[in-house]
């Protein structure tokens, strides 16, 4: 069975994290793009929401790149449409 995603209302506060540059592209992207992703994606972009907004925000600038492949897949895609 799946998991149940949230609704967009509470992702959206999810984005909002007190860095204007993360919570631009993490908003941006939510509202641009999550509706187009498969929902494995989906599910992958709410648990990138539990790291840390440094860790976050050093990858969403290309500071460090993600070891998980489907996070740096992702990661990836945030870079490219915000």
């Amino acid at each position: 069975m799946e998991s149940e995603l949230p609704p967009l209302g509470q992702l959206r506060w999810q984005c909002r994290r007190g860095m204007l540059e993360l919570d631009y592209v993490l908003i941006g992207f939510l509202d641009r793009h999550y509706a187009g992703l498969s929902p494995e994606d989906q599910r992958l972009f709410i648990r990138i929401l539990d790291f840390e907004d440094q860790l976050l925000l050093d990858w969403v600038m290309g500071n460090v790149v993600p070891s998980d492949a489907n996070i740096r897949r992702l990661v990836a895609l945030m870079q490219m449409r915000t």
